[in-house]
């Protein structure tokens, strides 16, 4: 399965479908597909680890609560992570992870598209044969 795509649903904002075998999975994937709009999360080594706690009162308050988490290490720290390890705690809808990356290095990592934000907009979480999540991120 592969880990997520980005689609064409908007016209000034990036979309992508993340995919995953469990919830922890999901939200991992659908961190990575964040990443990857910012900077090529390839390039980005785990030097360094973070922990993140967030809430929600639903999946999608959960997604977004945890995407625009990271953002606030891209912004005030200038971090970008490429490895997630992510416990969700679904009867609470509480989520626990530790995620791994580096400081961005201009001439090390390539610059792409900054993420204002992730938003609730046409936000979706279903789970069929394997979970599946569409996001839209502000740029």
């Amino acid at each position: 399965m592969k880990k997520f795509k980005f689609i064409d649903i908007t016209t000034s904002d990036v979309a992508f479908e993340a995919y995953g075998k469990d919830l922890n999975e999901l939200f991992a994937n659908s961190s990575l597909a964040m990443f990857e709009v910012m900077v090529n999360t390839r390039k980005i080594k785990p030097k360094v680890e973070r922990e993140v706690k967030v809430r929600g009162t639903d999946l999608q308050s959960l997604m977004f609560n945890w995407l625009n988490e990271l953002l606030i290490f891209y912004g005030a720290e200038n971090l970008a992570f490429s490895k997630f390890e992510v416990k969700i705690d679904k009867k609470n809808l509480e989520l626990e992870a530790k995620c791994y990356g580096e400081e961005i290095n201009p001439e090390k990592h390539e610059a792409r598209t900054e993420v204002k934000a992730a938003t609730m907009h046409k936000m979706e979480i279903e789970k069929n044969e394997f979970w599946r999540a569409r996001v839209i991120l502000d740029i």
